[in-house]
């Protein structure tokens, strides 16, 4: 089915006022798939009909907000546990031992998992704690995982899985260790749920709290953003992270060329860090 050159462009207008993220020529194809289930949850036959639902007045003031089912149904929640695990991998073995130095003293790290999706990284990143509990013994560890996708959130806070979720990136002793196996799919143990909190949030909105963040992750955002945008995206996210913590980005995304805000790091790919340095908390406004 074609999407009318208006209709795709009503619709790519709607997604960036509410998300930020730029529906590309690229994007295009996925549309009609991607909103499939709202065609059949309000009877809907095409785009054009759908543009037009959009346009009228809402039915009840208390009846769902169709142009954000629209939103949500757009969105890209691609993730998985440990996801590049060669990426992942250097948290562990550098970052984490560098930032527990730098932070002896206060015994504390705050992380921010920026656009968690359905919470796979964040709860990735207790599970890191928890397997080296030896190490971290002593220490407070806040992470906290946002996007701007209610259903992800909600997805996120639930903690439930299917097998195919659970499978992915996680070895059978993992699972084990951090799920338990339930009849509506597999539930992450509480130990890790009390590591990690969720909440709505877009990343070229206001600061999450009140802090800003040792480390802040924020992988596959970027991606869907223009060249503006991305430029403001990367100033929200100097403002989240400590003049001496690293911002890590996924594989395929890069500071250079799209912000002086930050460098990269050495030998280390997918991190980067301000280009001055300070053991300063920072309070954002």
């Amino acid at each position: 089915m074609d999407v009318s050159e208006a209709s795709f462009q009503i619709i790519a207008d709607l997604l960036e006022s509410r998300t930020g993220q730029h529906l590309t020529e690229s994007r295009r194809w996925r549309v009609n798939s991607a909103l499939a289930g709202i065609f059949r949850a309000h009877g809907i036959s095409n785009i054009d009909q759908l543009v037009c639902l959009l346009a009228a007045p809402p039915r009840t003031l208390d009846g769902p907000d169709l142009a954000q089912e629209v939103v949500e149904a757009l969105l890209n929640n691609e993730t998985y546990f440990f996801r590049d695990k060669p990426t992942f991998d250097q948290l562990p073995g550098e970052i984490l031992p560098e930032l527990a130095e730098r932070r002896q003293g206060a015994r504390r790290l705050s992380i921010w998992s920026a656009g968690c999706s359905t919470g796979q990284e964040a709860y990735s990143l207790a599970m890191l704690f928890i397997e080296q509990a030896e190490r971290w013994q002593g220490w407070t560890i806040d992470i906290l995982g946002t996007d701007v996708s209610h259903r992800a959130i909600e997805a996120a806070r639930s903690g439930l899985y299917s097998q195919f979720e659970v499978q992915r990136g996680l070895g059978v002793t993992q699972m084990l260790r951090h799920f338990e196996e339930t009849e509506r799919g597999w539930q992450v143990s509480p130990e890790v749920r009390r590591m990690v909190r969720f909440q709505q949030h877009n990343i070229l909105g206001a600061h999450p709290g009140r802090m800003a963040f040792d480390l802040v992750l924020c992988r596959n955002v970027l991606l869907y953003f223009d060249r503006r945008t991305r430029a403001e995206a990367f100033d929200r996210l100097a403002q989240a992270v400590l003049p001496d913590g690293f911002l890590m980005l996924g594989a395929g995304e890069t500071v250079v060329g799209h912000t002086e805000r930050f460098v990269p790091t050495s030998r280390r790919a997918s991190f980067f860090e301000p280009p001055s340095s300070g053991a300063a908390l920072r309070k954002i406004a």
